[in-house]
């Protein structure tokens, strides 16, 4: 399948279903974020998971451990075939959520933010974060590692040191994806398609390009051709 996962960015359940269904399950999968899994709810994924789409369940959990780790058991039920947690919830809250995900017997893939694509050097300054961009997110893939997660999200302008640091098994999931021409829009750290794939990524999360198209169907062959090429 595509390394594509397409953002699901829509308010309202009726468009995404319509949008996604227009595309076809078998050519990429679908991120469920936080604006659509308020508004639709979780009978909306459990929807996509049984049309047999593989839904990404974005909603980024960072609580105590006990309460992320019932959250991830919630996804899991679920039927999801990836979701995230923040690494900045700690080691303990990973190690929970690792555990309780490895009980379903084809668990999903368990994944940790590390720093938001929409942030820079300043941004982490103002937060009280020390070092880099490059510095935070490499301690934190090496903290996920550890926890036996399977991946990070992070930039694409990150994949090589991570990959460099923990190696090739380890599942790099890049949004700020924008082919050659788009807006940037909020992403501060961006790359095409091509040169994320090139330099190491293994799924590639892409938006607006796509959902935002006159023609998304074109704009995903296009992108599909661009990663061929």
């Amino acid at each position: 399948m595509s390394p594509i996962i397409i953002a699901l960015d829509f308010s309202q359940p009726e468009k995404a279903l319509n949008f996604i269904t227009q595309l076809g399950q078998h050519r990429c999968r679908v991120k469920v974020g936080k604006e659509l899994f308020t508004q639709a709810g979780p009978a909306f994924v459990e929807k996509l998971v049984n049309q047999g789409f593989e839904v990404f369940l974005d909603l980024k959990y960072h609580d105590i451990p006990n309460t992320v780790a019932k959250a991830c058991q919630a996804a899991g039920e679920l039927g999801v075939w990836m979701l995230n947690v923040h690494a900045l919830g700690g080691r303990e809250m990973l190690i929970a959520a690792h555990e309780t995900v490895s009980n379903y017997p084809q668990p999903p893939l368990l994944i940790a933010v590390t720093i938001l694509t929409s942030l820079d050097d300043a941004d982490l300054y103002a937060m009280g974060l020390h070092g880099t961009i490059e510095n935070n997110v490499l301690r934190l893939a090496r903290l996920a590692h550890a926890c036996q997660l399977d991946g990070v999200v992070c930039s694409p302008q990150e994949i090589s040191i991570i990959r460099q640091e923990i190696g090739a098994t380890f599942n790099l999931v890049t949004p700020g994806i924008r082919p050659e021409g788009s807006e940037k829009n909020d992403q501060k750290r961006i790359m095409t398609p091509h040169e994320a794939l090139t330099t190491g990524a293994n799924y590639l999360v892409i938006g607006r390009p796509i959902t935002a198209a006159p023609n998304p169907l074109q704009a995903l062959l296009a992108i599909e051709q661009s990663i061929i090429d």
